[in-house]
């Protein structure tokens, strides 16, 4: 049924289908949910691939970092082959890369076999990564994209937290991670096996929606595109948007290519393109991705026990998603632009307090770590407000600019640079932070991350261009 609104002159202003459009990107939101649940899950099987692999600490961060590097691959040819092969297509590829990796992971005999598994799956997530936006802003109007675009992130953290939440019922169910539990298998093992659900829905969802009408128009399907277009607006405004479409890329139709990226008249690398590395690669220096993979030993290694550390996941997945819904409610009405600028600053402090609290550790007669416990608070509330200023502003904003902010022509190219720039960050994040631990120390590895923070603030000051209410075609 479509929502039709009229002006003054009663003229036809929108004719949109939103119940489709909204569909059609909440079956996108599913790579997002798969991303987040691949990305949270290891978190809670640290100590089952210590005892079954008998890793040492560098060990350990590989195995966590290893699906990264498989991450930085997907999303650079993924952003590459939505060009050639499809949006839809390769959000297909992706759902099936993600059950594979999810069943290697749970049966791996050994760490080769389980770095292949993840790896597998970093191919997965980083083609859903940078796919799922771009789909979504590719179909939704201007008007409410940047709400549509943000449930990706939305999405992410209920991914994570529901990634939280099994492995700590799964782990309690055992007795412990390391405990077998069903059919003679480690909790650990089921914790990776959990995925094949969502990860099979999303398969099977994929196959009832529509290719990107913008991708079939660069690729001179404009029939396929035109019916694409009336399912989501109407026949009036297909028709506009399909005559936008084709003179936003009358100018250039060949086929898109890395060396667009590259000013024709200078022979560097376009702005734009700058502005979307610097994006990416910052939202993962300020080290959010230490608080998803290494929470539930960084809250151990202060004095919380295994329950209580996977607990306290929970929990920040829980603040995480209640921070996703305000950008939700904001990103359309105050823009982009303001949400990072108020996240970074607030990211920037909430760190500063961690760095300030982690510095009070000291290491008891066990000779474990330990916080005093008004640092203990300090740093449990710090780390939390933290990751609802990341989750209100970079996480969701970042990936909601990187799909929109790009002309049609360089959009899967610059999408293939920018993801990768991005996950490359965050293998190099996440592989340092057990040496960073063991060589450093936690207050001064927080204190670079709160560093890289504040450079943020200045970075969306001097760099960022607003984005909202936009036509893709106006970029």
């Amino acid at each position: 049924m479509y929502n039709a609104a009229f002006d003054a002159s009663g003229s036809l202003e929108r004719a949109e289908n939103t119940r489709l459009i909204v569909q059609i990107s909440c079956v996108a939101t599913l790579g997002g949910f798969l991303f987040g649940f691949d990305s949270g899950v290891i978190n809670g099987t640290v100590d089952g691939l210590k005892q079954a692999f008998h890793s040492t600490a560098a060990g350990i961060g590989f195995e966590v970092a290893s699906m990264l590097l498989g991450c930085a691959v997907g999303a650079f040819f993924a952003g590459r082959a939505a060009d050639y092969q499809g949006r839809r297509t390769v959000l297909i590829a992706a759902a099936m890369l993600f059950l594979l990796s999810a069943l290697g992971a749970g049966a791996a005999p050994g760490v080769v076999f389980f770095v292949a598994a993840r790896l597998t799956g970093g191919f997965a997530v980083g083609a859903a990564s940078v796919i799922a936006p771009a789909y979504i802003a590719e179909v939704a109007p201007a008007r409410y994209r940047g709400r549509l675009a943000t449930m990706q992130q939305v999405a992410i953290i209920s991914g994570l937290f529901c990634a939280f939440l099994s492995n700590y019922l799964l782990a309690r169910a055992a007795g412990a991670s390391t405990a077998a539990l069903w059919l003679g298998q480690d909790a650990w093992r089921w914790m990776f096996w959990m995925q094949v659900l969502p990860a099979t829905l999303f398969l099977v969802s994929l196959t009832f929606i529509p290719e990107s009408p913008r991708f079939l128009v660069m690729r001179k399907r404009e029939a396929e595109a035109r019916a694409v277009l009336v399912r989501l607006y109407g026949e009036e405004i297909a028709r506009t948007k399909l005559g936008e479409i084709g003179s936003s890329l009358a100018q250039d139709r060949h086929r898109p290519r890395l060396s667009d990226l590259v000013d024709k008249a200078t022979h560097r690398l376009r702005p734009i393109v700058w502005v979307g590395i610097g994006l990416a690669v910052l939202q993962q220096l300020v080290g959010i991705n230490v608080v998803f993979y290494y929470g539930a030993v960084l809250w151990q290694a202060v004095g919380f026990s295994e329950s209580d550390a996977l607990l306290i996941n929970v929990v920040s997945g829980a603040l995480s998603i209640a921070a996703c819904l305000v950008t939700v409610a904001l990103v359309d009405r105050i823009g982009r632009k303001p949400l990072l600028w108020v996240g970074s600053l607030g990211m920037a402090v909430s760190l500063a307090l961690v760095v300030w609290a982690f510095a009070q550790a000291h290491v008891d007669a066990a000779g474990k770590l330990a916080l005093p416990p008004s640092a203990g608070t300090l740093a449990l509330v710090a780390a939390n407000v933290y990751v609802v200023f990341f989750n209100m502003s970079w996480g969701p904003v970042m990936w909601v600019m990187l799909g929109e902010m790009f002309p049609n022509q360089i959009r899967g190219s610059s999408l293939a640079v920018s993801g990768a720039a991005q996950w490359i960050a965050n293998f190099a994040i996440t592989i340092s932070f057990p040496l960073l631990l063991v060589g450093i120390g936690l207050a001064p590895t927080y204190a670079i991350y709160a560093v890289a923070a504040a450079l943020s603030t200045v970075f969306v000051l001097c760099c960022v261009k607003e984005t909202r209410g936009r036509e893709l075609e106006q970029m």
